[in-house]
């Protein structure tokens, strides 16, 4: 129903509209030309409820001024799961399959999920064959720099194409908002402000859905997609080009360096991965996901493989996404459920999903598995100090040696004396190794911090055999 709504709404109509500026400039001196980037799991579901709109990306591929980039095929965050990143290139592999069967298409520039980006994630995408990166022109990244230029990637020489979020969020947020200094947007008035901004390029990035979703037909932005061509056109020093053009054009004017440990997107203000990664319930759900990896590997069932795969799509952690503020209404917007139901929902699924795992590996796999499982929530570990709950949790064995990283001694030293963590290892767990090998520490003869890398190294090497495993 709800894909049916966005196709009638945006999907459709924008891509006829498209067209319509294409083939009206196709044979002028300069024409306008238009990028997508479409994920596997949204091309699967064009082709199960609405395949014209599958008919209408084709016209526009045959018109020679579209290109398609490439991205993860199931919109996932699976290029933040490891170094090696094996997942993430599956993916990307299968996106580009995708695109060459579908459309003819062989992407050589790369937008990541939400455009998640950083130094070692460029890297891999070079050493991948592409040419260029999209990512967002965040603030604290490019400090003084402007997103109007091309750079490279630090450690890498693949090309950097930054989004400008200021001009793009003009048309996908600040549109139809009627106390907005800018408003009404014209195509006019909008094609003057490109022309008047200093740089090589502009490069405008909005969800699609921008387009009679969030911008209703009745806000005329259909009106200005319209005339927006015609407009920019008129501009001696604009043109309209497509990504792999501008990285074969220009030449990087400088690095971008984007630190694995400040990873950036185009989500929310942070410009960061707390849309996703922001609160302990998402990253319980993360990290159950991720942890399935290697048994779901090891089943060889390839329905398990695609499951779990769906599983991976950013939206369903998206959806937990708690702060306040404007943050929040966004997330509000696209969910159809609060944060903690979300929560919730996925759990099951996830606890229901790993019971499946189970049920394909052998004995050892198994036996392995089950110790490193999500647990529910009402058996979740919770930290205290002074008989106060200290914010902390844990749903995993991984999650579980994670929190001990991050609790304090006094509260580490206060569950040892009551032995809460043997009891939880032994009976919600299940491991009888590891609560024997916590219950041997020796309490008393220990400094607080002492006892916090006691307890922390027999449980992480506890858990690194059962991963080995």
């Amino acid at each position: 129903m709800i894909l049916e709504r966005v196709a009638r709404k945006c999907y459709l109509p924008a891509n006829e509209t498209i067209l319509q500026g294409i083939e009206q400039f196709k044979r002028e001196q300069k024409s306008f030309k238009i990028a997508y980037s479409i994920s596997g799991v949204l091309i699967e579901q064009f082709e199960r409820w609405t395949p014209s709109v599958i008919d209408s990306f084709k016209q526009l591929a045959e018109t020679g001024c579209v290109e398609f980039l490439d991205q993860t095929y199931y919109h996932s965050l699976a290029s933040l799961f490891s170094a090696e990143r094996e997942e993430f290139i599956d993916q990307v592999i299968a996106h580009r399959q995708l695109m060459r069967s579908l459309f003819g298409y062989v992407p050589t520039i790369f937008e990541n999920t939400e455009f998640i980006y950083n130094n070692s994630i460029a890297k891999t995408l070079e050493n991948m064959g592409y040419q260029g990166v999209f990512t967002e022109g965040a603030r604290r990244i490019l400090k003084w720099r402007s997103p109007n230029y091309v750079y490279k990637a630090k450690g890498a020489k693949i090309a950097v194409l930054m989004r400008n979020y200021r001009l793009s969020d003009d048309i996908a947020f600040r549109f139809s908002v009627h106390d907005w200094a800018g408003f009404p947007l014209t195509a006019e008035k909008y094609a003057l402000w490109l022309s008047a901004t200093p740089g090589q390029l502009i490069n405008i990035f909005v969800d699609y859905e921008t387009f009679g979703e969030h911008q209703w037909q009745e806000t005329g932005i259909f009106e200005f997609l319209k005339w927006l061509p015609r407009e920019v056109l008129k501009h001696q020093n604009l043109q309209f080009k497509t990504p792999s053009e501008l990285v074969a054009s220009h030449m990087p004017v400088g690095e971008i360096d984007v630190d694995d440990f400040d990873t950036i997107s185009w989500a929310d203000i942070e410009r960061s991965t707390n849309a996703w990664l922001g609160n302990d319930m998402q990253r319980t759900c993360y990290r159950a996901i991720k942890s399935m990896w290697p048994y779901v590997k090891r089943t060889g069932d390839e329905n398990i493989l695609k499951l779990w795969r769906l599983l991976q799509m950013s939206d369903h952690i998206y959806y937990m996404y708690t702060a306040p503020g404007a943050s929040g209404i966004v997330h509000g917007y696209f969910s159809q459920q609060y944060p903690k139901d979300a929560f919730r929902t996925l759990t099951s699924i996830l606890l229901n999903f790993q019971s499946r795992i189970l049920e394909h590996l052998g004995p050892e796999d198994r036996a392995a598995a089950d110790l490193t499982r999500l647990l529910p929530p009402e058996r979740a570990f919770y930290f205290f100090e002074d008989g106060m709950y200290v914010g902390i949790s844990a749903q995993s064995l991984e999650e579980f040696r994670d929190a001990l990283a991050a609790a304090s001694g006094a509260s580490i030293r206060f569950h040892m004396a009551r032995n809460d963590f043997e009891k939880w290892i032994r009976y919600s767990v299940g491991d009888e190794k590891l609560a024997d090998a916590i219950s041997r520490i020796k309490v008393a003869e220990l400094h607080p911090n002492q006892l916090k890398q006691e307890v922390y190294k027999r449980v992480d090497e506890r858990y690194r055999e059962l991963v080995h495993v």
